[in-house]
């Protein structure tokens, strides 16, 4: 019940938006393939249901095998270079290199190298969200107080056993912030793989309607993607508030629970 009433804001904010958008339609006479009404919008999403949710399956696909790679690759950079204190230094800069590349540029030798497969989609997202995964492990790894660390030190626990059960807790907080951002990053790199090259997914139905002059349908498919990515989010924040519950959330910096 509480959860409905922190939720009521936002649902009039969003209603209100929606209100003035299918006025100023309305009013202004815009055009259906400039801008759309919410209302023409709705339609589209029911009467395109099926062809949607195939799309939004396909879309969802890549996203989970695209994010779990991500969290699994990020994880590892960040024990190998917080473990590894030498190699870490060599190649934490070559990491920040790599994520400095243009990803939407990387999409189309992506697909040159590997085909249109689900491969190339998946690299993408791994290549586009492992970053904050890796970046925020590895400050919560480095950010463990010095004093536990010297306490177990003094009752002889080895570098790998402090990693284990000292730094790897202590770096959760930041590992599911990390998580968060590459979830949401994960359907960025889906929907521009697909625009890159695919035959199904909620990226091409977007590019398809857009050289059809097919707003609407823009609308609605941008819709779906929002309800995958938001779907997704609140999943991975509610396995945060569910098996890391002493974490202060960021609802609660802004009033939440």
């Amino acid at each position: 019940m509480k959860t409905i009433t922190q939720a009521i804001p936002a649902l009039l904010l969003s209603l209100a938006i929606l209100i003035v958008w299918q006025i100023s339609c309305m009013v202004f006479d815009i055009p259906v393939y400039a801008l759309p009404s919410p209302l023409q919008v709705l339609e589209v999403l029911i009467n395109q249901q099926q062809l949607l949710a195939e799309a939004a399956l396909v879309t969802g696909t890549e996203v989970v095998i695209g994010f779990l790679l991500s969290a699994v690759v990020g994880v590892a950079l960040a024990l190998v270079i917080s473990r590894f204190a030498a190699f870490g230094r060599a190649l934490y800069p070559i990491v920040v290199l790599f994520q400095t590349v243009p990803k939407i540029a990387m999409a189309p030798l992506f697909i040159l190298w590997f085909g249109f497969t689900l491969f190339p989609k998946i690299l993408l997202i791994v290549v586009i969200a492992f970053f904050p995964v890796a970046l925020n492990m590895l400050a919560g790894l480095q950010s463990t107080d010095e004093n536990l660390i010297s306490l177990f030190r003094s009752v002889g626990a080895t570098r790998t056993q402090i990693l284990l059960r000292v730094q790897i807790p202590n770096s959760l907080p930041g590992l599911m912030a990390g998580l968060k951002v590459a979830i949401t990053l994960s359907v960025i790199g889906a929907i521009v793989g697909e625009f890159a090259g695919a035959s199904a997914g909620l990226g091409y139905v977007i590019q398809f309607a857009s050289t059809q002059l097919e707003t609407p349908l823009v609308f609605a498919a941008l819709v779906e993607v929002s309800i995958v990515g938001i779907l997704f989010y609140y999943l991975i924040e509610f396995l945060e508030h569910r098996f890391i519950f002493w974490v202060p959330r960021a609802g609660r910096a802004l009033g939440g629970v």
